[in-house]
């Protein structure tokens, strides 16, 4: 199980065979071969190829070497080492037991969560 905490290291939620759930382990949504659901299985969005995707399939981020840009190429946040970073370098939120492809779920998680 991925733990995604914020900057103060407390609970945001979880992500487990390929189930988002908020801290109380309420689920939220899912993330299926590159489909984000939300609780009700509805496409929200789609990670495929370094880019996050609405459900109308136009980019609303990229994932690339470690920076997360929006869709006009701009940096909004980093993954470094466990970490979101926002673009100034402050600590966002940590993942604890994933790698890159949970990050990038965690930083779906966390655009509803904690907003970048």
């Amino acid at each position: 199980m991925i733990e995604i905490q914020n900057s103060t290291y407390r609970t945001l939620g979880y992500i487990k065979n390929d189930e988002i759930q908020d801290s109380s382990y309420k689920t939220l949504g899912y993330i299926k071969s590159g489909e984000i659901q939300n609780s009700t299985y509805r496409t929200i969005g789609y990670i495929k190829n370094g880019e996050i995707q609405d459900s109308s399939y136009r980019t609303i981020a990229y994932i690339k070497s470690g920076e997360i840009q929006d869709s006009s190429y701009r940096t909004m946040a980093y993954i470094k080492n466990g970490e979101i970073q926002d673009s100034s370098y402050r600590t966002m939120a940590y993942i604890k037991n994933g790698n890159i492809d949970s990050v990038v779920a965690a930083l779906w998680f966390c655009f509803f969560k904690i907003g970048i």
